[in-house]
């Protein structure tokens, strides 16, 4: 028997397992168990039983800023040289990256995700926006006072509020954490370089824009979903799971069919004219238990679960995106996801949230210090964030 903790979904972790449990013809079998919503609470639940050396734990289902922290605490089983090279075959660079700490790689990519920047093609019609082109997040502001729309991002003083943050910060040529350290005092953070200011210039700007939501600080990826589906939507960023949740709204006869055939899609925003953008990554990527009894079969079952076919399977009955490049070529695929290429190709550009042992700091860290989103202060707010995480790192205080 192996245990796959899996993170919630519509049940196709569970019909993967069962999948795969067939594939190994009486070998072993995959039991599911499924972990909290919260990423937060997931890793909370998972580091108290591997604390504890649990060999019940076989599979995880790990949120990939957490996967250096279960690395350096010898929670995971090292990845077999040759299932390393098998499993990182034609998978996306981001989704690698998230996989990999100190050099290595040491968990399984599985399914990837990014956001995207959503539009309304009714709007930028009528602004006479070029969306074949990158635009920057100031020409949407623009766009958006123009047209007197609503814009869509993250305020809400949650990870996704750190998410915002890095993707501006990446997108700008900088990085929240500028360079690792042994000791965590030692930790170099990017929050008061030019690029985390240019950032913050940027969240300010769309906070004070006029055109987001009343309720901007409280506005999460759920929120700014639903209110794309509104009359004066304009522009978004967001993930994936928008366009199967505007489909089933038409399918339950809630929303209007005209509403989502007015959907347009690109790759995130440019922070600089002249810049890539360097969108977020998210996903699943599956960690082998250090204490598992049975290293070997689980990880022959995780080669299947995250297969071609399966990854395929999961993406379009559960709307979560390939980490495997070939999956975007499937024409069922590509029939239920028209974006499907844009997503590729940001996930081949995007960047994984700072990659430490101590992200659960760094992250509840910047929460709080940028957040409400109106009284960021380009600048400021970055040195005040980057004092108040090193005296956390330090031991000096607590979050």
């Amino acid at each position: 028997m192996l245990n796959w903790y899996t993170n919630p979904d519509s049940g196709g972790q569970a019909e993967i397992a069962a999948r795969c449990t067939d594939a190994a013809d009486g070998q072993y079998r995959i039991a599911t168990s499924v972990l909290p919503r919260e990423s937060s609470a997931q890793r909370e639940q998972l580091i108290r039983r591997l604390a504890a050396n649990d060999s019940s734990i076989d599979i995880m289902s790990l949120d990939p800023p957490y996967i250096p922290e279960f690395a350096e605490a010898g929670f995971l089983a090292p990845v077999p040289e040759d299932v390393a090279e098998r499993v990182t075959e034609d998978t996306v660079e981001s989704a690698i990256e998230g996989s990999t700490w100190d050099g290595e790689l040491v968990a399984v990519p599985f399914w990837a995700n990014t956001q995207l920047l959503w539009y309304r093609e009714s709007v930028v019609e009528a602004a006479g926006l070029d969306m074949s082109e990158p635009v920057t997040w100031e020409q949407l502001v623009e766009v958006s006072q123009e047209q007197d729309v609503r814009m869509g991002a993250q305020g809400i003083r949650a990870e996704a509020l750190t998410v915002w943050l890095n993707a501006l910060i990446e997108s700008a040529g900088g990085s929240i954490i500028q360079e690792n350290a042994e000791d965590p005092a030692d930790i170099e953070l990017g929050l008061a370089t030019d690029a985390a200011t240019r950032a913050a210039e940027i969240m300010h700007t769309v906070a004070e824009s006029g055109q987001v939501s009343p309720a901007f600080s409280t506005t999460g990826e759920g929120e700014n979903a639903v209110a794309f589906e509104s009359e004066d939507a304009g522009f978004m960023v967001n993930w994936p799971f928008v366009w199967p949740q505007a489909l089933a709204g038409v399918e339950a006869g809630t929303l209007d069919p005209s509403v989502p055939e007015d959907y347009g899609w690109t790759i995130y925003p440019r922070v600089n004219e002249d810049e890539p953008a360097a969108p977020p990554y998210g996903g699943i990527n599956l960690g082998i238990g250090a204490f598992s009894e049975y290293p070997e079969f689980a990880y022959e079952a995780a080669e299947c679960i995250v297969s071609d076919e399966n990854q395929a399977y999961y993406f379009i009955t559960n709307g979560n995106p390939a980490s495997s490049t070939t999956v975007y070529d499937d024409p069922e695929v590509l029939e239920l996801f028209p974006m499907a290429p844009a997503i590729r190709e940001s996930l081949e550009m995007a960047a994984p949230r700072p990659q430490t042992p101590y992200y659960n700091e760094v992250s509840v860290g910047i929460q709080r210090t940028y957040h409400p989103v109106t009284s960021v202060e380009p600048g400021a707010t970055g040195e005040v964030a980057a004092a108040l995480i090193n005296a956390v790192l330090r031991g000096e205080q607590l979050l």
